[in-house]
């Protein structure tokens, strides 16, 4: 079974699988699955992944995420049928610039990226911008050639991508809307995309954005090392955090249309752009374990302290890109939303502290509860290793002197972005984007409460 799919821009239209399971129609539900899909009968082959011939006369190719070698725990491959194998393309390689997308290593000498630093919401222009020509580098860090570290931007999109693909073979993109609704062609199938929503695009997959509601604004974790995946729950156990099946991966979808193309690649921190006659969303059935996939943050079930103290911020983490070192993160990508404060005699805002973690934080909508002033949504702030921050005098003085009844913390949904690596400012964060002056300012009015008392 399958339907037709009719999309803008004219001429487009993809045919796509129907979902024999789950309760959101065009996904399959889980993580890490080994997902099958096919958008006609019979295009999938069973019992093999390369029968001799395939049948619609596909070809049959594979996208490996990991080396073959790897773990089988850790190894990621999807098998694809495609009406043409993805090799085809009719000019050679042509290096392109897209000036605001930077990559680590990415220090620049007249920047300095020691300090405390917050920003207003990157505002959108008269431009036309896709979501190549949009995207807005704020920090990186690491090195693309290791496979280590991240960068983090915003994106301003205002129009869609028209006969024109892209894929990064640095990185997966894990993507947090912020204002407007993208759909996202990709080969492996369609993925709508709105505030309250995250997606998760893995290297080497190939997609065309397009504009549903605009103007479009959000954040970007580049990540450059091992994939996200589920933290593990340790003594909170099997449930709780984010849930497996709350994980949406998209069924087949393919497009057969024959038009002039462009598609780009980056590639250790370069774009090149290649020209191919043909739309290459040719996938028409797929099964594996390495594919893109959405989730609702709202499904995100938090846990905190129900008797005393402030637990450390790692029990908010959704998703983790883990390092060589045990418990010591590439990434971890932390959600702060609505939910209940109880504990008793604790200061429960988050306390002072300096961490060996850099941190940038977006605000997706509300306020804060540590900075109840200037972190406004679409806004960021950084707070780089070993650097101290913490709550402003405002949120210091309600959470010293308040009433500790049980309050509900809502109109919120902050993230954050945390590296084991120092995340180095770019040109455009530092010059370009409207950095808050007066930042440190929220500190400077905590005085000495000191008096040799008790």
């Amino acid at each position: 079974m399958n339907k037709k799919l009719n999309q803008a821009p004219e001429g487009h239209s993809m045919t796509q699988a129907e979902s024999p399971m789950g309760t959101t129609p065009g996904y399959m539900p889980g993580f890490g699955n080994g997902f099958e899909t096919e958008a006609l009968p019979g295009a999938l082959p069973q019992k093999m992944n390369s029968p001799q011939r395939v049948a619609y006369n596909l070809y049959a190719e594979q996208l490996s995420g990991t080396a073959f070698t790897a773990p089988l725990s850790h190894n990621e491959r999807t098998w694809c049928y495609r009406i043409r194998p993805s090799v085809k393309h009719t000019h050679r390689f042509k290096k392109i610039d897209l000036p605001y997308w930077k990559t680590a290593p990415n220090v620049i000498s007249d920047v300095i990226s020691l300090g405390q630093y917050r920003w207003d919401p990157v505002p959108h222009s008269d431009e036309g911008l896709t979501w190549l020509t949009g995207m807005r580098t704020m920090t990186t860090a690491g090195d693309v050639n290791t496979q280590t570290g991240m960068a983090s931007h915003v994106y301003l999109v205002t129009e869609s991508m028209v006969d024109s693909y892209f894929y990064s073979a640095d990185s997966e993109l894990l993507v947090v809307p912020q204002e407007g609704r993208l759909r996202f062609f990709t080969e492996l199938g369609i993925i709508d995309l709105e505030p309250q929503e995250i997606a998760v695009f893995p290297r080497g997959l190939l997609y065309r954005v397009e504009v549903l509601e605009g103007p479009c604004r959000g954040f970007v974790c580049e990540n450059y090392g091992q994939t996200f995946n589920l933290p593990d729950r340790g003594p909170i156990g099997a449930n709780c955090l984010a849930n497996p099946r709350d994980f949406k991966t998209p069924v087949a979808a393919f497009e057969d249309r024959d038009a002039p193309s462009t598609v780009t690649i980056k590639w250790c921190g370069q774009f090149h752009e290649t020209q191919i006659g043909h739309s290459p969303l040719d996938v028409v059935a797929w099964h594996g374990n390495f594919a893109p996939y959405k989730y609702d943050l709202t499904a995100y079930c938090p846990v905190g302290a129900i008797l005393f103290d402030h637990p450390d911020p790692s029990i908010f983490t959704v998703l983790t890109a883990p390092s060589g070192v045990p418990g010591t993160a590439n990434i971890d990508f932390v959600l702060f939303r609505e939910r209940w404060m109880v504990a008793e005699d604790t200061f429960r805002p988050p306390w002072y502290h300096k961490n060996v973690m850099s941190e940038m934080m977006g605000n997706i909508y509300g306020q804060y509860d540590a900075k109840p002033q200037g972190f406004v949504p679409g806004g960021m702030s950084l707070h780089n290793m070993m650097l101290p921050h913490g709550p402003d005098r405002e949120a210091f003085e309600k959470a010293s002197n308040g009433e500790l009844k049980p309050h509900k913390l809502d109109n919120t949904m902050s993230f954050m972005f945390e590296t084991r690596f120092p995340q180095h400012l770019t040109e455009f964060a530092a010059k370009e984007a409207p950095l808050q002056d007066d930042y440190l300012d929220c500190w400077t009015s905590l005085e000495k409460k000191f008096d040799g008392t008790p």
